[in-house]
């Protein structure tokens, strides 16, 4: 079982405690519902299944693995590095998710260098140089207040001259609704693609798992934003609410590439749709 979902598995069996071999479609809604799948995911989840009112896991299984598109093949770069621009809002983990990925990265033999382009909180700056220092990888960085772009800039600039595989950009996590953070975001994109053609080659969205399905508004304004290209999930180990990923992956039709699992460096898994659906089936079905 994917380690993160024991929390939302418990909550599977408050509602159904004894596995069966075949589940009523109505004990299936009361489930779903409790791990967090919103009623139209629930009521679509239903529709698609046949037309028995008793549900085999075979056929379940098929419907659910539909929800979520398999990330698509890294793109390749003609000149390194590639860069990643991190976004989401305060609170979703954005900076641990950004050591994660370095030392995931360098764990693998990449070279990478980090811009600390919230510079709206100097903590924000602050957080992210320890964990250069902790993971030795090379830093951006500049004081509170300084044009967050021109760090963007400077960062890729950075890499190209020292022939880096990867940069990956931090931004400032005010709440989504405002528009400046959205004019920010957008100029940060358009001066990525003045310091590299082409960069940002991914824009990643951050989503905090413990909010469920309220992360589903933040994805839809960020996207509206500046695109998003594929999501993480963080703290899912902290959460009952694992079912609301089918709701997040129908509404932002994105893939999601890893889920965070805990404040460690290394708990970073990559996301396995068919590991997460067998793991909520299993709950379920003897």
């Amino acid at each position: 079982m994917f380690n993160f979902f024991k929390k939302t598995a418990q909550s599977i069996r408050n509602i159904a405690p004894k596995k069966q071999s075949k589940i009523s479609k109505e004990q299936l809604e009361e489930i779903l519902l409790e791990a967090d799948v919103t009623y139209e995911t629930v009521e679509e989840i239903i529709y698609y299944l046949p037309p028995s009112d008793n549900v085999s896991k075979d056929a379940l299984r098929k419907v659910l693995l539909s929800y979520f598109i398999t990330p698509a093949k890294e793109k390749e770069v003609e000149d390194k590095p590639f860069t990643e621009l991190i976004f989401g809002v305060n609170g979703a983990g954005k900076t641990t998710t950004i050591a994660k990925l370095a030392f995931r990265y360098k764990s693998h033999g990449e070279s990478v260098l980090l811009g600390a382009a919230d510079t709206f909180r100097a903590a924000a700056i602050e957080q992210l140089k320890t964990w250069a220092q902790k993971l030795d990888v090379p830093i951006v960085s500049t004081k509170q207040g300084h044009d967050p772009s021109a760090v963007a800039y400077d960062a890729i600039s950075s890499a190209k001259a020292k022939g880096m595989d990867r940069v990956i950009i931090d931004t400032a996590g005010r709440l989504h609704t405002q528009s400046n953070l959205a004019k920010e975001l957008q100029k940060i994109v358009r001066i990525c693609n003045k310091a590299q053609e082409g960069a940002p080659h991914r824009k990643i969205l951050i989503l905090d798992g413990t909010q469920g399905n309220s992360a589903i508004n933040q994805a839809h304004a960020f996207n509206k934003m500046i695109g998003i290209d594929a999501l993480i999930i963080t703290k899912l180990d902290g959460t009952a609410k694992g079912g609301a990923l089918f709701s997040i992956a129908k509404e932002i039709q994105k893939p999601i590439l890893f889920v965070g699992i805990g404040e460690g460096k290394a708990n970073l898994i990559p996301f396995d749709k068919e590991n997460f659906v067998d793991s909520l089936l299993d709950e379920i079905y003897e």
